[in-house]
């Protein structure tokens, strides 16, 4: 392990930012072990998520040296890899974003990389969209997606769109290591490149094409607007980059009865009114559930900062509540199969894809509906590469919906993340169509239940910060797997699943799952971006409150494993 001292002393010698080096000055004045540990205990990690991390001074911080480093050791690849190659950048609204597009401009355009950034903040998905439409070789996007504001990352994709997958990231990661920060890191200054046409701006037909791309991807049962029910809707962007394109597609499929949350209208990379940027978490939508108060919408609809994730509240009886993402999943593949079953549709053919971590209550859909299920591991990467694989068996039209449990949805073939342009778009549609029916989206989903038992899940972190954090965790996923469990919560674990070893086709990932002798089970796994295990909890009940107590048991049980 590289002595802190020597590498805080290293870039003190070597950083020229002035900014940087007054925080490195400051961190040797104080002495603080842990702080000095934190900032340089290791390489801040490229894995398939790319770089994430807190801004700052030290090679496990976020700045234009770890931008740069990584940029060349991903140009390295490029070139390796492709003839001519080309990327296309983007970014959302935080902290350091323009920064480090620049900088990652300037060292793309230093080793030959074609560049094409978009001149302002804009959505993940655009970014996923602009990748394939400008047939690039990669792209990146500067985003720390719903991380607090003290975080900025940078994910990586690959010239279909699609996040970077297990062994594209593994050379990626190997070409990076062997790249010195400030010795071997190329650039040239970003004006000179644009003047030179080296890197280009993304036009605005490009954002069009997208925006018209998820209008293709529209699922109703009337195409005559004025047949739709009226929608009066609450929207935040949460100071993220969704303002724009959310607004566009609403405006062109006739919702124009929006009111936006003026405290979190505007892009703000401080994230000033709530600490954790999430549409998961009820303190990021208390803003939007005030003016709710006010405006009485039929729906509150939240994306996170960079506009992959999307979120909801509805009024259920005298407050308003949360969906969860398997909520929403549930919903809107139960409406997406509705609708196409009423259109005439075969659907014995079409397939589904959701996470392993994701509810087991699609099974039930499937079932009713006859298409197909895709388990894939966690991360909408892997949605994305099965997309492209039925793309490259022409399938592609046997893609029917995607989605995972942190959130993210996806209907279409025009970008391979989750995009929650396309996912508001489509939640607002399904909106109208059960407010035809007398029944708003809490009640739709409560029929659900009732039709196909109280399916109940619930993920719990357990965080291990700090220098010896995944020194922790992996002790922990390592005695998960050496000490056999007799039961959780006193129900007898029936199997035990080690995805480690590449089950069904799967790559070989650290998750362990233990199924229940009574249906239930209970997945966990480390966080691929933050020092963090996550325990994935599932159960199904005769009643809603059965099913939550058995996962409110769960998670006192396994809180004594992780916690």
């Amino acid at each position: 392990m590289t002595d802190p001292h020597q590498m805080l002393d290293l870039w003190l010698e070597k950083v020229e930012d002035a900014e940087l080096k007054r925080e490195l000055e400051d961190l040797k004045r104080s002495g603080d072990e842990a702080a000095i540990a934190d900032a340089f205990f290791q390489d801040l990690s490229f894995g398939t998520a790319g770089l994430r991390g807190i801004i700052g001074a030290g090679t496990n911080r976020m700045n234009v040296y770890t931008v740069g480093r990584a940029t060349q050791g991903f140009s390295d690849y490029l070139n390796a890899n492709f003839e001519e190659p080309s990327i296309a950048i983007g970014r959302d609204s935080r902290n350091m974003g323009e920064e480090f597009v620049r900088r990652a401009a300037e060292v793309f355009a230093a080793n030959g990389v074609k560049v094409f950034v978009y001149p302002r903040i804009e959505p993940v998905p655009a970014l996923s969209f602009a990748t394939r439409d400008l047939k690039c070789s990669g792209g990146v996007c500067v985003t720390a997606s719903h991380n607090p504001a003290p975080y900025n990352g940078y994910k990586a994709y690959g010239p279909d769109g699609c996040q970077i997958t297990t062994q594209a990231s593994k050379d990626i990661s190997d070409a990076i290591m062997k790249v010195d920060p400030f010795s071997d890191v190329r650039s040239i200054p970003f004006d000179e490149a644009l003047s030179d046409g080296i890197v280009a701006w993304i036009g605005e037909d490009t954002l069009e094409r997208y925006i018209e791309a998820v209008l293709d991807q529209s699922v109703v049962l009337d195409d005559d607007s004025e047949s739709k029910a009226a929608l009066k809707l609450v929207y935040t962007p949460l100071n993220g980059a969704g303002i724009e394109c959310v607004s566009k597609i609403l405006d062109r499929v006739g919702i124009t009865d929006v009111t936006v949350v003026p405290e979190q209208a505007e892009p703000d990379g401080d994230f000033p009114t709530c600490p954790y940027p999430n549409p998961e978490i009820r303190e990021a939508l208390e803003h939007g559930i005030q003016l709710c108060e006010q405006v009485k919408p039929d729906l509150l609809l939240a994306t996170d900062p960079d506009a992959d994730r999307v979120g909801t509240a509805v009024k259920d009886g005298d407050e308003y509540v949360l969906l969860t993402g398997n909520e929403m999943g549930v919903l809107l593949l139960d409406y997406i199969a509705r609708v196409k079953q009423a259109k005439g549709e075969s659907l014995t053919d079409k397939f589904a894809v959701s996470t392993i971590v994701s509810s087991a209550m699609i099974d039930a859909l499937a079932d009713e509906y006859g298409f197909a299920i895709k388990r894939v591991l966690t991360g909408f990467k892997y949605i994305g590469e099965f997309i492209g694989q039925l793309e490259q068996a022409n399938q592609a039209d046997r893609f029917m919906f995607g989605f995972e449990e942190s959130y993210g949805y996806l209907n279409g073939t025009h970008v391979r993340d989750k995009d929650a342009v396309d996912a508001s778009m489509l939640i607002c549609e399904m909106t109208q169509y059960y407010k035809q029916h007398g029944m708003n989206l809490a009640q739709a989903m409560r029929a659900l239940y009732e039709k196909h038992g109280f399916y109940q899940n619930k993920t719990v972190s357990y965080s291990y910060p700090g220098a010896d954090g995944h020194e922790r965790m992996d002790a922990i996923m390592g005695a998960l797997r050496t000490v056999s469990l007799a039961n959780i919560a006193g129900i007898e674990v029936s199997g035990v699943v080690d995805y480690l070893q590449g089950i069904d086709g799967l790559p070989a990932a650290n998750v362990i799952e233990f199924r229940l002798d009574n249906g239930d089970k209970v997945i966990v796994r480390p966080s691929g971006t933050e020092p963090k295990i996550k325990a994935y909890l599932f159960a199904r009940g005769a009643t809603l409150e059965a099913a939550n107590e058995a996962v409110g048991k769960y998670e006192a049980a396994i809180e004594k494993l992780l916690g």
